[in-house]
């Protein structure tokens, strides 16, 4: 395991003369990115405007504009097709010949697959191993696909990019690990995700026009536990469901707020929710724009990320940047990265889950107006608020950009 050093750091890697001829297949992004894909966006987005980095990025033929706006220093080439079996085939031959024809000095897959047949020294970014660790969570087309993808990346890649330590080790129990492998966390923009709203009232007006439920006859916003996050197996929010539903009767003003759009096995959110009888304060918004992440966040009493498995698990750190009292689970990824800062619960534990939510939810914001002033809550939340804020200082997207330069640097010559 390689030790990144941070942002200037004397013994980070050092420079050549000339930028770093990098490329990175950002095909695999959809319109509406989450997860792999936002991390994907925000590396690019980092990466682009450094004079160290001459990038170039390879896209499908529909999209290019999207990434000519994001980066527009960078070279924006449309060659991928848009279905998903032509596009992993394009991969796999067509960009091999564009890598050899452009000069690259390095490739990076940000999606665990790679080019296999290639002159060009690649990089991969492997975000998990829940397709072996636990493959009843994925469709088994996609469990084929990516198992073999990241069995070929371990044994090929020149470097693999791991997001936490906890992928790094099961990586290693799974694969053999011929390339180095670097830990490098993802970031939080901290200029959107923050405390305090930009202009007082915007958060509860914009919260207002995404979703009217989540106001009260007064104008003001509604208490309310929120989870971000594509609603599949692994986030296991049937569990909060239940939970909240124990809680629900002695916090009669509170809602719980499902942001995040239907990923495979959504069905059994349906059914938690419909077997709950506070199922009407239940709401269920959907894919929320970038734009009202924070706003969300920051205006939530609690936020509830309890998934059973993550390589990173980024809405929680997006959490902690913006103040908001968080409760997650144990022994994962985000415990990795929150540590002290969220309040912890096993892994699928109802019970625990549902005394978490009920002490926070005692111990939180009244209701009324979020105002445009930072809260300081009382007690342990105070101690855990202000602590998460000095974590997400330190994960930003620029130091995130330089860990993965020190692995692109790695396999070049």
């Amino acid at each position: 395991m390689t030790a990144v050093p941070g942002p200037g750091d004397p013994t980070g890697p050092v420079r050549s003369r000339e930028p770093i001829r990098l490329s990175v297949d950002v095909s695999a992004v959809p319109v509406k990115p989450v997860g792999a894909g936002r991390y994907t966006l925000e590396l690019v987005s980092a990466l682009a405007p450094r004079p160290d980095v001459d990038l170039q990025l390879w896209t499908r033929r529909d999209d290019r504009h999207r990434w000519r706006d994001l980066a527009p220093s960078a070279r924006v080439v449309g060659a991928s097709p848009s279905a998903r079996p032509a596009r992993l085939l394009w991969e796999q031959v067509g960009l091999p010949l564009h890598l050899a024809r452009a000069g690259i000095d390095v490739h990076h897959g940000p999606h665990y697959t790679m080019p296999e047949h290639t002159s060009v020294p690649v990089v991969v970014t492997v975000h998990d191993l829940s397709f072996f660790e636990a493959p009843h969570w994925h469709e088994r087309s996609k469990v084929v696909l990516f198992r073999r993808a990241i069995t070929v990346a371990a044994r090929r890649a020149g470097a693999i990019v791991c997001p936490s330590q906890v992928t790094a080790d099961e990586l290693a129990r799974w694969c053999r690990v011929d390339g180095e492998v670097f830990v490098a966390h993802h970031g939080v923009d901290t200029a959107r995700f923050r405390p305090v709203e930009p202009v007082a009232g915007g958060d509860a007006d914009l919260l207002a026009r995404l979703e009217p439920g989540l106001v009260g006859p007064d104008g003001s916003l509604h208490r309310f536990v929120v989870f971000v996050g594509t609603l599949e197996p692994r986030k296991d929010v049937p569990n909060l469901v239940r939970a909240f539903g124990k809680v629900a009767g002695r916090h009669p003003d509170v809602r719980l707020i499902l942001a995040g759009g239907d990923g495979w096995g959504a069905e059994a959110v349906r059914a938690a929710v419909a077997a709950v009888s506070s199922r009407s304060r239940i709401l269920r918004i959907g894919y929320v724009p970038d734009a009202a992440v924070p706003a969300l966040l920051r205006s939530a009493t609690v936020v509830a990320y309890p998934a059973l498995y993550e390589g990173f698990g980024l809405p929680a750190l997006e959490a902690l940047a913006c103040g908001a009292p968080l409760v997650t689970t144990s022994g994962t990824a985000m415990e990795e990265v929150a540590g002290s800062a969220a309040v912890l619960v096993p892994p699928g534990d109802t019970r625990a889950l549902a005394d978490v939510l009920d002490e926070l939810l005692d111990r939180g914001p009244r209701g009324g107006p979020r105002g445009g002033t930072e809260r300081e809550p009382s007690g342990d939340i105070g101690a855990r608020r202000r602590r998460g804020l000095e974590i997400a200082v330190r994960h930003t997207w620029s130091a995130s950009a330089e860990q993965h330069l020190v692995a692109y640097h790695s396999v070049v010559g």
